[in-house]
């Protein structure tokens, strides 16, 4: 299970089961006897796995999923291709930045005011702006340095929030751990991949962003005349401008390989998904669904983003106009990933949810730790944080539906953490389906935006939907029938 351990403070999950549980098989028909088999169009199987919305768990029998080999194709057997995503991913078994001694999570929880925290702030950011300035004049590192030591309005706000859920996040991170080592999940000591360094594939490339922004140029798609979903189905391949202008579903209960532009996709079982930009949004609403969870995952504007221009950003009222309201069941939870810039956090709360008939609910926090149980920032660091806040709220309208269906589920509680080990690549954010599932009724339509992944039984929508479905993020498996 993705749930390691429910505790009243919050969930530890494991990230990597979740993925490696969401039944990435596929029957190879065409695979050649005594042949390992990479290469495969777009296939399908029997029925090989049960999914629902929120969770595809193997039977104990099955074993774990780690290791490596081939798929095989025997006299008299039908070959299945098994992938797993590659664990090297979620090797974090030391801090990003080391914390100082008292700061450690097992030592105990240290009574810290906001002015100590500025002051280790302004300590640590001096410490790596001394080794960032190396090669710099003397007045220019001085000059930087001295900056460090300022704060802004958005500093100070984020220092003040900061200063009210750190003792929260401390004691709630630290049973979760505790539980986490009494278990064995997380270990004391650090055990090194043998495979981690030289196994980890460089940076892929597979320009999807570009790709929809390119789409905007082809030739518009006559609505009427145009299918709202494409399904796929065994051995058949769609052009890529298909995959731009309408939904793709796999209905089957097995995994299937997509090919786009010479890129090979993993698509899950039981999962749908839209690659557009947001002004390309209408196949999903020609999809004629609505969800009763919607997660939200905006590309926020903020300096680092502008600066690596790794990803684009949108404004406010670009985030405004998502047509959330289109989308929504009657009393739809809506999750909202939220930087921790205050800015963003009040914008939600009093702009954003009101403006799409949102209640706010709850706020939770995403903490990261390493596989010994450590912060993998320091607690009190100034500008980067070892924790994610999360925005929850329902749709309101109709009382009397909203109350038949909330009957029979818990109300969402305050102040949950959810603790996990980090993917090491970039905002692959932590799977939600196993901790929303108690505050949601079974077999529920959900859908994310701004996806980078799939999931089962989930809709997903974003420029990027397809990100971590490359199959170089996966190892293959032998599974034989």
């Amino acid at each position: 299970m993705s749930v390691v351990h429910r505790l009243t403070a919050g969930w530890l999950v494991d990230h990597l089961s979740f993925i490696n549980q969401c039944g990435y098989e596929i029957c190879d028909s065409l695979a050649h006897p005594g042949s390992v088999t990479h290469n495969t169009s777009v296939t399908s199987t029997e029925d090989c796995h049960n999914t629902s919305a929120f969770a595809a768990t193997p039977s104990s029998s099955e074993g774990p999923f780690y290791g490596h080999g081939g798929a095989v194709e025997r006299e008299g057997k039908r070959a299945k291709m098994k992938y797993v995503f590659r664990e090297e991913f979620f090797d974090i078994s030391e801090p990003h930045i080391a914390a100082a001694s008292e700061e450690q999570l097992h030592q105990g929880y240290p009574e810290v005011s906001l002015t100590e925290i500025k002051a280790n702030s302004n300590r640590e950011e001096y410490q790596e702006g001394a080794k960032g300035h190396t090669g710099d004049s003397l007045a220019t590192a001085r000059k930087k340095r001295k900056r460090k030591c300022l704060f802004n309005q958005g500093e100070l706000d984020a220092l003040e929030y900061h200063s009210k859920v750190r003792k929260l996040i401390w004691e709630g991170t630290l049973h979760l751990v505790q539980e986490g080592l009494k278990s064995g999940f997380l270990h004391r000591t650090t055990a090194k991949l043998s495979c981690r360094k030289n196994n980890i594939p460089q940076r892929i490339v597979c320009g999807l962003a570009e790709l929809c922004e390119m789409a905007k140029q082809f030739p518009a798609v006559d609505e009427s005349d145009h299918q709202a979903v494409h399904v796929l189905e065994e051995e058949t391949s769609s052009a890529d401008q298909d995959l731009l202008s309408c939904v793709m579903e796999n209905s089957s209960n097995c995994a299937k390989i997509i090919m786009l532009m010479g890129q090979k996709y993993l698509v899950p079982p039981k999962s749908s998904f839209l690659l557009s930009d947001i002004s390309c949004l209408q196949p999903l609403l020609n999809y004629k669904k609505k969800y009763d969870v919607i997660v939200i995952d905006p590309p926020w504007e903020n300096k680092s983003v502008k600066r690596s221009n790794r990803y684009s950003y949108l404004s406010s009222w670009q985030i405004k106009k998502i047509p959330v309201p289109e989308l929504a069941a009657p009393n739809c939870l809506v999750v909202t990933w939220v930087t921790n810039r205050q800015k963003h956090l009040r914008f939600v709360k009093d702009e954003l949810y009101p403006h799409w008939s949102v209640k706010t609910l709850a706020e939770w926090h995403w903490v990261k730790v390493t596989t010994t149980g450590e912060f993998v920032l320091p607690l009190d660091s100034l500008h980067k944080k070892p924790y994610e806040v999360l925005i929850l709220g329902r749709v309101q309208g109709d009382v009397k539906e909203a109350l038949r269906k909330s009957e029979g589920i818990l109300p969402i509680p305050e102040h949950q953490l959810i603790v996990s080990i980090p993917c090491s690549l970039h905002s692959h954010k932590p799977p939600l389906a196993a901790v929303l599932a108690e505050f949601i009724k079974p077999d529920v339509e959900c859908l994310e935006l701004f996806a980078r992944n799939l999931q089962p039984g989930w809709t997903s929508w974003g420029n990027e939907v397809l990100k971590f479905q490359h199959i170089d993020y996966f190892t293959l498996l032998q599974n034989e029938n």
